[in-house]
């Protein structure tokens, strides 16, 4: 059974990881009180940026991810934080450290995590307007949010 389910999550995986995959949906609870479904969000371009409050490289990200939801936002574009924390409050006691306007959803189980085929904090998942997963970008380095804008631009102007 173990090795079927393994082969099952790395079928999705590899097909996740091609262009123009659809992407799985989901529903979360977000920081503002609010459900948030991604199958509703069709039209729109999505950066899932799924990441853990003791990771480092996450923390450096935050705000840079801030500054682009509020730079393209209004061309239809957002980000959308993955909280993969099994303690909420782990996650909030970040947040009151490093706040940003974008929604922060909470995956406490990792079960959305799995579903993209997560292995590294933060990845982020970039989802075209029709609902396609069309690039994911493991880990984060200085300088990484150059390719976050070109990828974001070329989605947007699709």
């Amino acid at each position: 059974m173990f090795r079927f389910l393994a082969t099952i999550t790395l079928a999705l995986t590899a097909s996740l990881a091609g262009a123009n995959a659809p992407s799985p949906d989901f529903t979360l609870a977000s920081n503002s009180g609010d459900n948030l479904r991604l199958a509703e969000q069709r039209g729109e371009v999505i950066m899932l940026n799924f990441w853990a409050s003791w990771c480092g490289p996450c923390r450096q990200e935050m705000p840079l991810l801030d500054d682009l939801h509020a730079r393209y936002s209004a061309a239809g574009f957002q980000v959308w934080g993955v909280n993969v924390d099994a303690q909420r409050s782990d996650a909030e006691q970040m947040l009151a450290k490093i706040p940003v306007d974008f929604p922060i959803l909470f995956d406490s189980g990792s079960d959305v995590s799995k579903k993209f085929g997560i292995d590294a904090m933060p990845s982020s998942v970039f989802i075209d307007r029709s609902g396609k997963v069309r690039h994911i970008h493991r880990g984060y380095r200085e300088g990484d949010e150059g390719a976050y804008k070109k990828i974001i631009k070329e989605l947007i102007r699709e």
